[in-house]
């Protein structure tokens, strides 16, 4: 049966990837609180630019949930020298990916912020940003590739702290690069853009000194193949095709937003960034069922799986009702930290409320996310995300918009699309892995 798991060990492991999740959403929240002080069409560029960002890095980061789970099995097996030369192709495998689509988006960006129904200021800013942000993909994914490994191995404080560190450099040099200070020029938002850039640049280099220093493997690999990359490239796949059509959802939100007028993307970019904030704290546990999850499945102990499964998953709801809770305090304060902008502050707190409600259905479907990305489910979470977007949120948020709902038809539709994913997610978990003997939760 092996070690007991208990709460303190679920803790353990949530709290450093909590503090390590929020570090890419509070690098964003960051850019936007500054960028913020330039004005509305800053913000409402930015707030674009970083959110498809965002959306790319999701996309393509897949690879990191794959590397966890292979990890994770081989942690459970005791069998990591048989993956010691995985680790370092995956990496390269999403470094390579990176640039591929650094290259294209970066080319596209004009056409592709134009779908967002951008225009005139605000298009040729989100364009400026994101030309200097996009130069991170590469070493983005490469990093999250090098996490997932740490992860795999039961290690998350290693994380935390690349996090941390990449976080307080953006911190640190936002202001400076985009304000100016002494001999360097104010640079607006490509300053903080560049800001961004430099932090992922740290983070990177830092993983790579763990990875040597700490762990069994290394960066470059004594060869170009190995027997596992099937298997980690048909799990991408799926969780790849998963996020396009994670990233169908966001879009749209953003494409009616932006084409509701300038304040309207200004408030429902702020809206988002909270959200996708409050999606990597939640995520913290998510991560941890991720780790445990695997371990177990590696370690045959399906019954202890099922527990502390559920377990993980009502810490995370705990958690989703606390931040709803604290948006709810600072409900009216919230926007004035973003913007100065009355009509865009008025425009955010109409919607607010739909983001705090969301908070709890939020955790439900994050952590049984997790769950089942460190199981290997890929095509289950494939299949849910699919469902979910063609049959919920692209006919609430068609019907809302015709109907003339603005921004409140744009969050009905994140609302009730969350409901049905965490709903069909629970209902999957308990046909699946309920133990036979119908084991009662703790």
């Amino acid at each position: 049966m092996g070690h007991l798991i208990t709460r303190r060990d679920i803790d353990r492991l949530a709290v450093p990837a909590i503090i390590s999740g929020i570090a890419e959403p509070i690098i964003s929240l960051v850019d936007m609180a500054f960028v913020g002080r330039l004005g509305t069409a800053d913000l409402a560029a930015v707030g674009i630019a970083s959110s498809f960002f965002l959306l790319v890095v999701w996309v393509l980061a897949q690879t990191r949930s794959a590397v966890l789970a292979v990890v994770a099995r081989h942690f459970g097996e005791d069998r990591l020298d048989a993956i010691r030369g995985l680790v370092p192709l995956a990496v390269w495998m999403n470094f390579g990916l990176g640039l591929v689509f650094f290259l294209i988006t970066n080319a596209l960006a004009g056409p592709i912020f134009s779908l967002y129904n951008a225009q005139g200021e605000v298009l040729q800013k989100a364009i400026a940003y994101y030309h200097v942000r996009s130069l991170g993909h590469p070493m983005v994914l490469a990093t999250f590739a090098l996490t997932g490994a740490f992860r795999g191995i039961q290690n998350l404080r290693w994380n935390m702290w690349l996090s941390v560190t990449g976080a307080l450099v953006n911190l640190l040099l936002n202001p400076i690069l985009i304000f100016g200070w002494g001999p360097l020029p104010a640079m607006g938002i490509r300053g903080s853009a560049l800001a961004s850039l430099i932090a992922q640049v740290v983070m990177f280099v830092a993983a790579i000194v763990i990875l040597e220093r700490r762990t069994p493997f290394h960066i470059l690999p004594d060869r170009w193949s190995h027997p596992e990359i099937p298997a980690l490239l048909l799990l991408s796949g799926n969780l790849f095709a998963r996020t396009i059509a994670l990233n169908v959802c966001y879009y749209l939100g953003n494409r009616f937003a932006t084409g509701y007028g300038e304040a309207y993307i200004g408030a429902h970019s702020i809206a988002m960034n909270i959200w996708l904030f409050s999606a990597f704290f939640i995520d913290g546990y998510a991560a941890a069922g991720s780790v445990l999850a695997g371990r177990l499945n590696g370690a045959g102990d399906r019954r202890q799986l099922y527990l502390v499964s559920w377990q993980v998953v009502r810490r995370s709801i705990w958690i989703g009702v606390g931040l709803a809770v604290l948006y709810t305090l600072l409900y009216s304060p919230i926007g004035q930290v973003f913007t100065a902008d009355l009509e865009v502050q008025r425009l955010f707190t109409a919607v607010f409320w739909m983001v705090i409600i969301t908070q709890p259905l939020n955790a439900v479907a994050f952590a049984f996310d997790g769950i089942f990305k460190g199981l290997g489910e890929g095509a289950l979470l494939r299949n849910v995300l699919i469902l979910a977007t063609a049959l919920v949120f692209v006919p609430v948020i068609l019907i809302g918009h015709q109907l003339g709902g603005l921004l409140f038809a744009v969050w009905s539709a994140f609302l009730a699309w969350m409901a049905a994913r965490s709903m069909a997610l629970a209902v999957s978990f308990q046909r699946r892995y309920r133990p036979a003997t119908g084991g009662r939760r703790r």
